[in-house]
């Protein structure tokens, strides 16, 4: 077992408002990286993020990759295409073989395979090679880990949560509160 633990993602469903610039700002900073799926006709592009926003009973809640340190996706996948990768998992699309193993084993739902266009032919017809690829979030950590969605929430309801920072913060939250507890006898 690792001694770090992997930061992810976390909401404040009391501040989102689903308003989706999260997923706005996802697909478009992965778009560039060939991250394009196969649609209808000669259109290349579809706006596809790698979080999804989940609408229910007056609730909203964006769903995304937990980098889990023991990551059920990575430790399912045949083809070893999900690997931890400084500090996050992150999924080799040219090893995956688009079984659908991890998109059955992720606990949150967050792994989601989309059709990647392997190549085109224009002659005398139309043959697209189309193959399904494994895609997550990622932490934009190709971008300095800095991540599109927490940058563009306008309402601040994503943050980078660091586990190593939220358990000192607890320690020092329960010996604050065991000082009062102490302090009142």
């Amino acid at each position: 077992m690792k001694a770090d633990l992997n930061s992810f993602v976390i909401v404040d469903p009391e501040k989102c408002i689903g308003c989706r610039a999260c997923e706005i700002a996802c697909a478009a900073k992965h778009r560039d990286k060939n991250n394009q799926g196969h649609t209808i006709g000669t259109m290349n592009g579809i706006v596809t993020p790698r979080r999804f926003l989940v609408k229910n009973k007056g609730t909203v809640m964006p769903i995304q990759c937990r980098h889990c340190e023991d990551a059920p996706c990575a430790n399912a996948c045949p083809a070893e295409a999900i690997v931890e990768k400084n500090g996050s998992i992150v999924v080799d699309e040219k090893k995956c073989i688009g079984c659908r193993t991890c998109t059955l084993v992720c606990p949150v739902g967050a792994v989601d395979l989309l059709p990647r266009i392997e190549s085109k032919t224009i002659t005398g017809g139309i043959q697209v090679k189309v193959r399904l690829a494994a895609y997550k979030c990622d932490l934009c950590k190709e971008e300095g880990g800095n991540p599109a969605c927490v940058k563009e929430c306008p309402e601040d309801a994503l943050r980078i949560m660091d586990p190593r920072e939220n358990k000192n913060d607890r320690n020092v939250k329960a010996a604050l509160e065991l000082l009062e507890v102490n302090g009142n006898d």
